[in-house]
This record gives C-alpha cells, sequence and structure tokens, in this order.
C-alpha cells in the first residue's frame, strides 16, 4: 500500500527489535519507507528483519546500544551516506525502565543510566542527523515519551523526569524549526502490551511486594502494539505536533489540564489504592 509521505522516505526507528519499534518498522515499510532498524537485542532485531523482508519491504538493521554516544556517531557515519537526499524520518522509540522505590530510595547512578538511554539516547541521534535534517530542508523528527511525561508519578523519580525532559527537548527544538521543512513530533503512549515491564531494570531496594503490584500493573496495558504504531504513522502523515496514544493517555491529559496541580493527589490516592488491592 502507497503513501505519498513515506514514499521515498528513509524511516530510521531505534528500539525496533519489539513492540511498538517493530510494527512501526513493519507498517512503515507497507507504506514504501526503506527502513533503517536499530536495537541493542540483536535476536528480535534479526526477526523484525526477517519480517519485514518476508512482506517485500527494504531494511537495514544494526545492533545499537543508544547509550553508547560513540556507538551513535558510528552508526550515523554509517548511515548517512546511505540516505542520497531523500526524506529523513527518525522516530526515537527505544526506551528503559527502572522498577524503583521513591526518590529517597533510588541511587543516582540508576538515575544517571536511565537518563543515558531515554533521554541522552534521543537527544543525541537527533543532533547526529541533524545537519541532514538542517541541509535538506525537510524530514520529521519524532521522540516517543509517555503519559509519564504528562504528570508525575509517586515511584517514577527517575522515568517520569525523563520523559518530561523528552518532551521539553522536542518542544524547543519544534519552536527553533518554525519556518523550516523539518517537523517534530512528541508522542504520549499510555499504557501498551509491550516487554517493557518485564525488561526493567530492577533497583535492588525493591520488595517482593512493590514487584509483584507492579507486575500487576502492566496487565492494565489495554493498547496493542499494531495499534499503537498505527494511530503514531497516521498522525506523522497528518504532520501532528502532540501524539496522544490510548484513552488512558487521553484521560490523564484531560485531568492535568483541569487540575495542573491537584493532580497529584489524585493520582497518589488511585495508585496507594491499586497496590494495596494488589498486595492483600
Amino acid at each position: 500500500m502507497g503513501s505519498s509521505y513515506f514514499s521515498n522516505s528513509v524511516v530510521i526507528v531505534t528500539g525496533a527489535a519489539s513492540g511498538i519499534g517493530r510494527e512501526l518498522a513493519l507498517q512503515t515499510a507497507d507504506r514504501g519507507a526503506s527502513i533503517i532498524a536499530a536495537d541493542i537485542e540483536s535476536r528480535g532485531l534479526e526477526e523484525t528483519r526477517q519480517l519485514v523482508e518476508q512482506q517485500r519491504g527494504i531494511i537495514q538493521s544494526y545492533v545499537l546500544d543508544i547509550a553508547n554516544k560513540e556507538a551513535i556517531q558510528q552508526f550515523a557515519g554509517q548511515v548517512m551516506p546511505t540516505l542520497k537526499g531523500r526524506k529523513l524520518i527518525l522516530i526515537n522509540n527505544a526506551g528503559a525502565a527502572l522498577l524503583s522505590g521513591t526518590f529517597d530510595q533510588t541511587d543516582l547512578e540508576d538515575m544517571e543510566w536511565l537518563f543515558t538511554i531515554n533521554f541522552w539516547g534521543a537527544v543525541r541521534l537527533t543532533k547526529a542527523f541533524y545537519p541532514y535534517f538542517l541541509t535538506h530542508n525537510k524530514g520529521h523528527i519524532v521522540n516517543v515519551s509517555s503519559v509519564f511525561g504528562l504528570a508525575g508519578f509517586p515511584h517514577q523519580s527517575a522515568y517520569s523526569p525523563a520523559k518530561f525532559a523528552l518532551r521539553g527537548f522536542t518542544e524547543t527544538i519544534r519552536c527553533e524549526l518554525i519556518g523550516t521543512g523539518v517537523i517534530t513530533t512528541c508522542v504520549h503512549p499510555g499504557g501498551i502490551k509491550t516487554n517493557i515491564a518485564k525488561n526493567s531494570r530492577v533497583a535492588s531496594n525493591m520488595t517482593s511486594a512493590h514487584l509483584q503490584a507492579i507486575e500487576q500493573f502492566d496487565q492494565v496495558a489495554k493498547t496493542l502494539p499494531q495499534e499503537a504504531a498505527r494511530q503514531l504513522i497516521r498522525a506523522i502523515e497528518k504532520k501532528k505536533q502532540r501524539v496522544l496514544i490510548g484513552a488512558d493517555a487521553q484521560l490523564l491529559d484531560l485531568l492535568v489540564r483541569l487540575f495542573p496541580v491537584g493532580y497529584s493527589r489524585i493520582i497518589k490516592k488511585q495508585t496507594d489504592k491499586a497496590f494495596i488491592s494488589l498486595t492483600n
């Protein structure tokens, strides 16, 4: 199926080994894009490559650790010559989660680890390809934040600030790119059925009760990766600059708009209630 927006474009998608990233690779390839898929997980990345090729898509895959700034520069150096003036769509989708306690219980080293991936990975990739965007005066930069980038949540003193930072970065370059042909989109998915919770880094202070509760929270994720990718691709085609994925994201956004300070008490009450019910 063709799409004028994706035809003759190159889509770089990180976190392409599974979940939303894999679906983005499959669905944009189906719309005529050439895919450059990147992930640290080589086995899943190879599966994504095979799936895209089975549907006769064009794909290159790169094992990439976005926490490694030298690896990002090497990746950009390999990819840049292959772009050949085509429209570039960079989707910074890769991310990690940290299961920890409250801020006073969270090690700064764990917070730095998470920021290196969830914030600096996207910033460094964007910086590496920024000259290409500016030179050709076209393209699209997509940063996948989270509902945790809309509101602060208890026990998310690393993840939520990183997603807020990514949102702030996206909105800043959006201002700077006004009047150019380069578009930015910040994405706030709600609960998506992916492996991010299962693959989360677990801080040493986590109790078994907290771990059980967080695992149970993962079950409330309602949106399938296929649907999340479909909504995101449709938003890119329509050049939307802010995207909420899932009814939970829409509801939270409304809550924060209505109660910009009071939402904290509402969220705290609901999360405490959920934790008690799950651990009793």
